[in-house]
């Protein structure tokens, strides 16, 4: 049995969902009389939040529960998330004494302790084709200037190559109410800015009577709140009216991530995207316009099964003509159970390596003159921390990072940027706020 004074840890992999899973768990645990451990200090119990989105993620996940095994053979090992909606069964050979899909996290603790006190294994994980949305909550995360709010559930687009409609199961959208409270919640705990994230935020509010993401985000974007950014989009949502009422609320920060993953109209079709590139352009260019100096980022995933060096050379071309701050490049991973991975013509490691090496170089020089196009200017920056050097680093509205000599971690202060550096700018202090 678990000791008066029980102790639990936790791993999280993958995004910012897994991110926000976990703190909702480790509160749940809290307010059960746990104390909360570092990962890799001797625990009670240990929770890994697995990931799938990539054969590295799933592999990274199998290596720490089989970590936790190994090094506290003693501690109650729970496996939750993503891969643990996948391979449940295989999961069992882990001595793994609870497995929670994505669903009945909010029971965390009580199958956790059903399962110790009969000297058994639990699996709780189901279909979560049609199942409700699970209303879970937090009250902070790590630090106190940004805070990641969940607010939609699984995805029903299937690319070819994803595997996440299959563990994350049907679109669930997280009630307004339940989103103005949280977020009220957060500023009062000082957050200054709110991350709204999601499976498939580009679907939030279908499952609730015609509701949109506009609705969500006015609900988000409550009395106090400094920031609120949106997380991964597709390009459909980006119709002229969506773009033009977004940008009548003021706290909407000006950077956007619109998934891509190809700027190749025929690779888009193989993939099962749902746009092509010159629908994509239009978004990205409405965004731009509305949003003067706006960041716009996305995933690019090269290699594509068939992918022709034709075709590669057409991404590089649209990636570039887009203008990207950022770009998050995979190579292709196969995903048992994807359409892709039936797929023939598969590129051999070499090659998706060095096409994900010649993308990352277009990359790192947009994302260089992206931030230098703001050198001289005066931007509000908000402080997360201070670095070993004494710098305040923090970001502007537009996700550039700045350190700066002076800052205030916690404050939005106005900032004038004067030198570029590796993954930033550097600024001098002007106000504070």
């Amino acid at each position: 049995m678990i000791k008066p004074d029980k102790t639990v840890a936790f791993y999280t992999l993958g995004c910012k969902v897994n991110q926000y899973d976990a703190q909702a768990m480790v509160e749940i645990f809290e307010r059960a009389g746990y104390q909360i451990r570092p990962f890799g200090e001797q625990a009670d119990v240990n929770v890994v939040v697995t990931c799938v989105v990539t054969a590295a993620g799933e592999q990274k996940s199998r290596q720490m529960l089989h970590r936790v095994r190994r090094e506290q053979p003693d501690s109650h090992l729970v496996a939750a998330g993503c891969l643990a909606q996948k391979d449940a069964e295989k999961l069992k050979d882990l001595g793994v004494r609870l497995i929670l899909g994505n669903q009945h996290r909010e029971q965390v603790v009580q199958l956790l302790e059903q399962a110790i006190r009969e000297n058994n294994r639990i699996t709780a994980v189901e279909d979560v084709l049609r199942v409700p949305y699970e209303e879970l909550s937090i009250t902070r995360q790590e630090g106190r200037t940004r805070a990641v709010m969940k607010i939609q559930e699984g995805c029903d687009r299937y690319c070819a190559y994803c595997i996440i409609p299959y563990v994350r199961g049907g679109i669930r959208s997280r009630a307004p109410e339940a989103i103005a409270r949280e977020a009220k919640r957060l500023v009062r705990a000082g957050y200054r800015e709110i991350v709204l994230t999601g499976i498939h935020l580009t679907s939030y509010g279908r499952d609730l009577g015609g509701l949109t993401l506009l609705d969500a985000v006015r609900a988000a974007a409550v009395d106090g709140l400094g920031r609120l950014r949106l997380g991964s989009l597709e390009p459909v949502i980006a119709s002229a009216a969506f773009v033009e009422s977004l940008a009548h609320i003021p706290a909407v920060c000006p950077q956007f991530h619109l998934s891509l993953q190809s700027g190749s109209n025929s690779v888009l079709r193989r993939m099962r995207r749902r746009y092509t590139a010159e629908e994509y352009l239009a978004a990205a260019r409405r965004l731009q316009d509305a949003f003067p100096g706006c960041a716009l980022t996305t995933d690019v995933l090269v290699g594509f099964p068939g992918e022709t060096q034709e075709e590669f050379e057409q991404n590089l071309a649209f990636c570039e003509q887009v203008g990207f701050a950022k770009m998050h490049i995979f190579p292709f991973s196969r995903r048992a159970g994807t359409v892709a991975d039936r797929m023939p013509g598969h590129l051999s490691r070499s090659l998706k390596t060095e096409r994900a090496r010649q993308m990352a170089a277009l990359e790192a020089r947009m994302s260089k003159d992206f931030m230098a196009s703001f050198l001289g200017s005066s931007q509000d920056v908000l402080f997360e921390t201070l670095t070993k050097d004494g710098l305040a680093l923090g970001h502007t509205p537009n996700a550039i990072n700045v350190y700066c000599p002076g800052g205030s971690p916690g404050k939005i202060q106005k900032v004038r940027l004067v030198a570029p550096l590796d993954d930033g700018l550097r600024a001098t202090l002007l106000s504070s706020s």
